[in-house]
């Protein structure tokens, strides 16, 4: 097979000029400094257009994108209903003094649609969420500590930073416990050994980490840690800023048989648009309403808008039935594309954000290179982060991906006659 190789002149000539007036030229995990993006030359670092499954670089190539936007594409790139919802939005308010009752109509939707929320509270980002969640236990319970698990990504707040991290304090970090996925007895533990002084224990529904095989929870530990946390005050928050609605549109919590007592959402909430939600139980009600937290366009009527038409489409097509057949079918045809060709491909987490791994090295470098290639071939990737499926990717997008997976194995096997395949 002769596939088109795509190169990024265009890319790399304007991140020259990105970094004269922005930091790093590109900032965050979408970035080349980050490392999910590795080698850059492979990369394309500016689009130009999106629609769909697909978006365009500046130099012209056109990419399957399985980042999508690091999960916000959930319906498909411009999609004509959200689109239009926004639209009609646009032309009536958006950011007002007194704010539109469309956050009553979201506020509505999201109580009847998440089996665990008793209220909404509206945000930007789901860093916002997760801040709001942790202000929200410690209000709550008047305590101090919060339970993490060992591999969490929580957001950027000093409070979910680690210790070493630049601009973080130790006082920053000091009251953070720390705990291994799926061990409950050790959960256990830590929570005997910080009796009465524990507000939260904040988790992701699965382990969905980068670097790593994702993990799955195993058979009876929601349960288990949801009778501890009733049992002992604590309160249990589930971020579902990267999971959520595409494993159950009533929660990844519901999804795995346990209702949260807070739970976090941003990605998959409005395609796109820019609005994240807190979920809650009605005991913590009081204690959300008592805090001092707002931003400048949190109540803005557009993004609210697009989310009830969003989350009223995901309803309408089954968009977790869509998410795990198309999933299950690239996850298979990828996994037999490295099989067909001597290389042991690790997939793990839900199919719905899968997580591939290269396990034929004991380094990182394999797997870089042969991500790469893909990426050259017109699908989008990235090295180390778990990958999104949107609801308008077509069965020819998932062959073309696995056509492309082939070709790339084939190259990594010609640049790797060390490898004896």
């Amino acid at each position: 097979m002769s596939m088109k190789i795509n190169t990024h002149e265009k890319s790399a000539e304007l991140f020259q000029r990105a970094a004269k007036v922005i930091p790093s030229g590109l900032y965050g995990h979408q970035g080349p400094a980050e490392g999910c993006c590795i080698p850059v030359s492979a990369y394309p670092l500016f689009s130009q257009k999106a629609k769909g499954s697909y978006f365009w670089d500046v130099d012209g190539n056109k990419y399957i994108d399985y980042m999508c936007a690091y999960g916000p594409n959930v319906l498909g790139y411009n999609d004509p209903d959200v689109d239009k919802a926004v639209m009609e939005q646009m032309k009536i308010e958006n950011c007002v003094t007194a704010p539109s009752t469309k956050i009553i109509e979201f506020a509505e939707l999201m109580v009847d649609t998440v089996a665990s929320a008793d209220w909404a509270f509206f945000a930007k980002n789901g860093g916002d969420t997760t801040t709001a969640a942790i202000m929200t236990a410690r209000a709550a319970t008047h305590k101090k500590k919060i339970i993490f698990v060992k591999g969490y990504y929580h957001g950027v707040a000093p409070w979910c930073q680690k210790i070493d991290y630049p601009g973080v304090i130790p006082e920053d970090v000091s009251n953070n416990l720390f705990v291994d996925w799926n061990d409950f007895e050790g959960l256990k533990k830590v929570v005997e050994e910080n009796e009465g002084e524990i507000a939260a224990f904040i988790s992701t529904p699965y382990m969905h980490g980068n670097f790593v095989d994702n993990i799955l929870p195993a058979e009876g530990y929601w349960q288990k840690v949801r009778d501890l946390c009733t049992e002992k005050g604590i309160v249990l928050i589930i971020d579902d800023v990267r999971c959520g609605f595409r494993l159950d549109l009533a929660g990844s919590d519901h999804f795995y048989g346990i209702e949260a007592d807070l739970i976090c959402f941003c990605k998959a909430l409005a395609n796109g648009w820019n609005v994240s939600a807190l979920c809650g139980k009605d005991w913590l009600k009081g204690a959300i309403s008592g805090l001092s937290y707002t931003g400048s366009y949190w109540m803005s009527a557009v993004p609210f808008a697009a989310a009830i038409a969003c989350i009223n489409k995901m309803k309408e097509i089954d968009l977790p039935k869509i998410c795990l057949e198309k999933g299950t079918m690239l996850c298979d045809g990828l996994k037999a594309a490295a099989a067909n060709n001597g290389f042991n491909l690790s997939v793990t987490g839900e199919p719905a954000l899968f997580y591939l791994m290269l396990k034929d090295d004991d380094s990182l470098m394999l797997h870089q290179e042969w991500i790469a290639e893909i990426v050259k071939r017109g699908v989008y990737m990235t090295n180390h982060h778990n990958h999104f499926i949107n609801a308008s990717l077509s069965d020819e997008d998932i062959k073309f991906t696995i056509d492309v997976a082939e070709d790339a194995f084939n190259t990594l096997r010609k640049n790797h006659p060390e490898l004896g395949r």
